[in-house]
């Protein structure tokens, strides 16, 4: 994914002290009335996916009479206490991953997985994390980006393959293009073996996604590569998604995370939660590469993209 340049300076100034956010103890942000601050400020991750739904995010609460700000902040460890601070008001998130987040911090680096394959069970987990911190998760829509397999067309014909089970049975021998953490991560290596089967002979670490990753799989060096859900330039390589039938991965479905003191409101959770009966996972796959492939505006590819649906 394309990272944009970081606005060093802005963001030290802005976020200097916030690193540890609100202490647990101070109730009061916690039981205090939801707010609705009419100047809010929508955070960004600085990926090209968190970038497009935060201007979605943006342009819905300008459309509901909101004043917004976006600020790109490219580090969980920074921008979470700025949201408990109520320094930045909105961020996008994926559910499983910030539940498991949220959990690390509360309950230490290892605390069992809050994040599971079930939404319910998962925003379930999220919520009673984040509620203590001053914050609110509103509800998901139907748009997933979570982490998933990806081999040739080809290579999928030839073998007669659909799923990840499909794969587990033919008994090939696969070797995977992979971040370094693919090894011992339960969602990949030992997960594709344990659940699926998958003779994996070997993880070559050339990254989640990356295009070395996907070039090594489309001159068959490696079979498979670990990519995401969301990712649009499969079609580029040749490559075809591997259906996740026993749902190995968490539900890391899209969620807007708001400070409850001054967006915890019904009327931001009503702007917000048109997306969710549009927003697919499909959509964010298009949008993502008209920005990674084509070079458009993030800005410019989410007003469209709201305009089509009748949002604006």
């Amino acid at each position: 994914m394309r990272r944009p340049l970081a606005t060093t300076c802005l963001l030290t100034a802005l976020l200097a002290g916030c690193a540890t956010g609100p202490s647990l103890e101070n109730q009061g942000a916690v039981t205090a009335p939801p707010g609705d601050s009419k100047s809010l400020t929508i955070g960004s991750a600085g990926f090209t996916e968190s970038d497009l739904l935060a201007q979605m995010y943006a342009k819905l609460l300008s459309n509901a009479g909101y004043r917004t700000t976006l600020l790109t902040v490219a580090n969980r460890e920074l921008y979470e206490p700025a949201l408990e601070s109520g320094q930045i008001d909105v961020v996008p998130e994926y559910a499983a991953t910030f539940a498991d987040w949220l959990n690390a911090k509360a309950n230490g680096a290892d605390a069992p997985p809050a994040g599971s394959p079930d939404l319910d069970t998962t925003m379930t987990a999220l919520r009673e994390l984040a509620t203590p911190r001053g914050l609110t998760v509103l509800d998901p829509g139907k748009a997933v980006d979570q982490n998933a397999f990806a081999v040739t067309s080809a290579y999928a014909k030839q073998h007669q393959l659909k799923t990840l089970s499909d794969l587990g049975r033919s008994g090939l021998e696969v070797r995977l293009a992979a971040g370094d953490e693919c090894v011992k991560r339960p969602y990949c290596r030992p997960g594709l073996e344990k659940t699926y089967g998958i003779n994996i002979t070997a993880v070559d670490p050339k990254g989640v996604g990356t295009t070395q990753a996907k070039k090594a799989v489309e001159a068959g060096q490696d079979q498979m590569v670990l990519t995401t859900s969301t990712d649009a330039t499969l079609g580029e390589f040749g490559l075809v998604l591997l259906a996740d039938d026993k749902k190995l991965q968490n539900a890391d479905y899209i969620v807007p995370v708001v400070n409850r003191s001054r967006a915890g409101s019904e009327k931001v959770a009503a702007a917000l939660g048109k997306l969710n009966t549009v927003l697919t996972t499909a959509d964010l796959a298009s949008m993502n590469q008209q920005v990674d492939s084509w070079r458009r505006l993030p800005e410019d590819v989410a007003e469209a993209y709201l305009k089509e649906k009748g949002l604006l």
